[in-house]
């Protein structure tokens, strides 16, 4: 009975160890949890204007930058603005089945925007993301539930990428 609980006491021990030696690990890595980006002073009041201020992009965006505890100010000269153009979604075709039809496709998702800081001149910034879908006509009902999560997903990382670049800018 005495060797099983030193046992048990030296098997805690070394699962004690071991997840403090992964901790010093991770830590001396650099390795760091991702947080909302952290704007410039100057950006901390923002106006925010989208060409379709309804679209999902420009609702995600404006999410971002809540999360990156920015204020909006819609109406002031000496406020920095943001503009959000209009998205772009396109498909080119990779690939054929033997019968003809679409086996896969390449999206690529285009996005510009413009920030004017008063009394500099106007940054535009425009990029595009790619992912590649593969279309099955016999699923087509599945298939068009995975295109939309594939075009949610391609959307919040290009709003995370506009916070990240504002930062960068």
């Amino acid at each position: 009975m005495w060797l099983l609980t030193k046992m048990a006491a030296l098997h805690a021990l070394k699962n004690r160890l071991a997840l403090v030696l992964v901790c010093l690990l991770v830590t001396s890595c650099g390795f760091h949890l991702k947080k909302a980006s952290n704007l410039p002073d100057d950006l901390k009041v923002i106006s925010l204007i989208g060409d379709d201020e309804k679209s999902t992009l420009f609702e995600l965006v404006e999410k971002e930058l809540i999360a990156s505890k920015v204020e909006f100010d819609h109406g002031d000269s000496s406020t920095p603005e943001l503009t959000i153009h209009k998205d772009r979604l396109e498909r080119q075709i990779l690939s054929l089945f033997d019968n003809g039809q679409v086996a896969e496709y390449e999206l690529a998702y285009s996005v510009s925007y413009t920030l004017k800081r008063p009394g500099q001149e106007a940054v535009n910034q425009r990029f595009e993301l790619y992912r590649n879908y593969q279309d099955d006509p016999d699923n087509a009902l599945a298939k068009a539930k995975e295109l939309e999560l594939l075009l949610s997903e391609i959307r919040k990382q290009a709003s995370r990428r506009i916070v990240r670049e504002l930062s960068q800018l």
